[in-house]
Formats: C-alpha cells, sequence, structure tokens
C-alpha cells in the first residue's frame, strides 16, 4: 500500500482535533468529584510511567483539561504536574495555572501557598511557580515571591529571585537584601547556554541592583 498524501494526513489530523474537542468538553461536563478523582489516578500512573513521550502526552493533556476546572483540587493537582520531569507537561501545566491565575488569582494563589506547605525539597514545580506567578498583574504576587525567597529549597529562591526581577517591580528590590551573604550554590545557565553555578547571594545582589535601577 502506498503512503498516504498530505490531503490524507490533513483529513485524518482534523479528524482527531474534532474528537479531542469533543471528548474534551464531554469530560468538563463530568461529575466534578468523579472528575478529579479520575484525573489523579491518570497523573499518578502518567508519572511512573516509564515510557517518557506517552508520559509526557498524558501529563499536557490532563493540564488542559484541569485548566478549564476550577476548585483548590484541580489547583493542586496543575501544580503536581507542573512538578513533573516531562518539560511539556510542565510548559501545559503553568500556562493553565497562570490563565487561572488572571480570571481566579485568589484560588491559585492559595493553591501556591498550599504547596510551598506540602512540596518537598527538589520538587520542580517549586522553581516553576515564581514563574508562572510573575507575569501577574495581581498587589499578591510580591508576597507569594517573598515566601519562596525565605524557602529552604535553594532552586526555588532562585527562581524567586529571577522572578522579581523580571516583574519588573522595583519596589521588590528590599526583599532581596536579607539574601545576599546566602552561600548556597544553585546551577543555572547563562545567556551563552552554558551552565555553571553561581550562589543566591550573587544573584540577590545582581537582582537588587537590576531593580534599583528601575526606580532612576
Amino acid at each position: 500500500m502506498p503512503p498516504e498524501g498530505p490531503a490524507a494526513l490533513f483529513a485524518q489530523l482534523f479528524d482527531a482535533e474534532r474528537t479531542l474537542r469533543r471528548v474534551h468538553a464531554e469530560l468538563v461536563r463530568q461529575d466534578r468529584n468523579e472528575l478529579l478523582d479520575a484525573a489523579a489516578s491518570e497523573i499518578a500512573a502518567a508519572t511512573t510511567n516509564a515510557d517518557a513521550g506517552e508520559a509526557a502526552l498524558r501529563l499536557a493533556r490532563l493540564a488542559e483539561v484541569l485548566g478549564d476546572l476550577d476548585g483548590p483540587r484541580a489547583v493542586d493537582l496543575l501544580v503536581d504536574v507542573l512538578g513533573s520531569e516531562e518539560a511539556e507537561a510542565r510548559h501545559a501545566a503553568g500556562e493553565a495555572l497562570e490563565a487561572l491565575a488572571f480570571d481566579r488569582f485568589k484560588e491559585v494563589a492559595l493553591g501556591v501557598e498550599r504547596a510551598l506547605d506540602r512540596l518537598p525539597m527538589g520538587n520542580l514545580a517549586l522553581s516553576e511557580l515564581p514563574y508562572v506567578l510573575c507575569d501577574v498583574p495581581e498587589p499578591g504576587v510580591l508576597k507569594l515571591l517573598g515566601r519562596f525567597l525565605k524557602h529552604k529549597d535553594p532552586e526555588a529562591v532562585a527562581a524567586a529571585i529571577e522572578a522579581l526581577v523580571e516583574s519588573g517591580d522595583a519596589t521588590a528590590a528590599p526583599l532581596l537584601a536579607p539574601l545576599e551573604n546566602d552561600a548556597r550554590l544553585v546551577q543555572l545557565e547563562d545567556e551563552s547556554g552554558e551552565e555553571g553555578k553561581v550562589s543566591i547571594g550573587e544573584l540577590a545582589k545582581e537582582g537588587r541592583e537590576l531593580l534599583a535601577e528601575l526606580r532612576r
């Protein structure tokens, strides 16, 4: 049998997209508790899946469904996906959480506070959440990022420093001053793509200087 040409493949692609949209719409109309229970089970199964590609596919799709839900459990499950080892899944969960934060900031903020209390050191969500928050135009973001600055996980602290600088909020500069003598090291990638270690103190000092310049 000869290989199918582009036209036939496009037809299959469009059929798959129609099916995807239909099933997605049916899912979000299901009983909320049953849907969240099923999503939690699927996240657990995907997280332990040895096939990285399949795990990424499932977690990314789960994040898209959860992004159309509301309530604390949906936020917590999105944070769990954000802690995945799969970059595609983290990207999908981050986009869903950011969109929710624009519409229902308090709901996401409470989920972030729960994440700070419940997630173990080293969980990737701790170093992803500051970037999710930094572009959200809410006054409560600064307070949340301040909590990340006090976290025991140095990667979370480094992410919060970078997120504060990205936010461009010059009033955040004083929050970084207490960290300028912090000798904990983190792995960072520079502009050329090379990785190296830098101390939290160095990051805090540089960040404070950059933010201070915005006041001039």
